[in-house]
C-alpha cells in the first residue's frame, strides 16, 4: 500500500481522482524509486482509495505488489546511501511494516491523520 498527499479544494480532488491519476501515478512511481529504490511498473499500481485529511488534503492511496521485508529493507538502504552520496538527505530516515493499526503506537514522531484509518481499512480488507 502507498499512499500520498496534495492539497487541493474539493473541485481539485475530483479533477485529481478522473483526469490526472496518470500524473499522480507518475509522480508516485517516481518517489517510491527515490525514497524506497523500489521500481513498479505503472499498471501494477491500483488506485485503492481517496480520502481528505482534517487540513484540506487529499490523500491518493495505491496498492502496490508485495515484496519481502528484506528486499524493501536493502533497497531503501541503497536508496538512502545513493541520497547521501550525492550530498543530500533522504526524504525518509526510517521505514516501518505494520500488520495492523495496534502497531502504529509503538512508531516514534508525528502520524499523519489519514494513516490509522487507511491501515484499518487495509487490514479489514485482507
Amino acid at each position: 500500500m502507498l499512499s500520498g498527499r496534495v492539497q487541493a479544494d474539493g473541485f481539485a480532488r475530483w479533477s485529481i481522482h478522473r483526469g490526472l491519476r496518470g500524473v499522480t501515478r507518475r509522480a508516485l512511481l517516481h518517489q517510491r524509486i527515490e525514497e524506497l529504490g523500489v521500481g513498479t511498473a505503472s499498471e501494477e499500481l491500483n488506485l485503492w482509495v481517496i480520502t481528505r485529511g482534517e487540513n484540506g488534503s487529499v490523500g491518493l492511496t495505491y496498492l502496490a505488489p508485495a515484496h519481502p521485508e528484506a528486499t524493501l529493507r536493502a533497497a531503501f538502504t541503497a536508496a538512502a546511501a545513493a541520497e547521501r552520496a550525492q550530498g543530500r538527505e533522504p526524504e525518509l530516515d526510517d521505514i516501518a511494516l505494520v500488520r495492523s493499526p495496534d502497531e502504529l503506537s509503538g512508531l516514534a514522531g508525528p502520524h499523519a491523520d489519514y494513516l490509522e484509518p487507511i491501515v484499518r481499512r487495509f487490514v479489514g480488507c485482507r
